[in-house]
């Protein structure tokens, strides 16, 4: 029962979280990593990251700074779930070819861990999705439990 909740609440943080990098793929191409998490109340709080070296950063110099805060966040009991939104290519199961994706990276605090991918093209300004896929992630944020 425990991982049906977990998978639940995952869900919820996709349906929050996703809106905004397709409006950022829409308005630009691409989007910068960001993130949010869920409350033990219920509540949802959508993060940024900013690397404070640079007006330019890597996209992967601000997944550590993401998962360095919600690991820290974590630690204090203050979430139950959290999620991170990234731009990958990635090679699609059973085609082999490789797509832009969105990838949503979930853990949740009873120990579920999955990267959703969302495939997609970018076709007269309309972000056009491919099919859904997962796999299990890879337990960054709360550990195995």
């Amino acid at each position: 029962m425990a991982e049906l909740n977990s998978k639940t609440d995952c869900e919820q943080l996709i349906n929050a979280l996703l809106p905004l990098a397709e409006e950022m793929l829409k308005e630009y191409g691409e989007f910068y990593p960001y993130g949010g998490y869920l409350k033990p109340d219920g509540e949802i709080v959508h993060v940024g990251a900013k690397d404070e070296d640079t007006d330019d950063p890597k996209s992967k110099d601000l997944l550590y700074i993401l998962r360095d805060s919600f690991t820290q966040i974590a630690k204090t009991g203050d979430c139950k779930a959290t999620g991170i939104v990234f731009d990958v290519r990635v090679t699609i199961p059973g085609v082999g070819k490789k797509s832009d994706a969105i990838e949503v990276s979930l853990e949740h605090v009873d120990g579920y861990s999955a990267e959703v991918f969302f495939p997609y093209k970018i076709d007269e300004g309309r972000v056009i999705y491919g099919a859904t896929f997962a796999q299990e992630g890879e337990h960054r944020i709360f550990g195995k439990a």
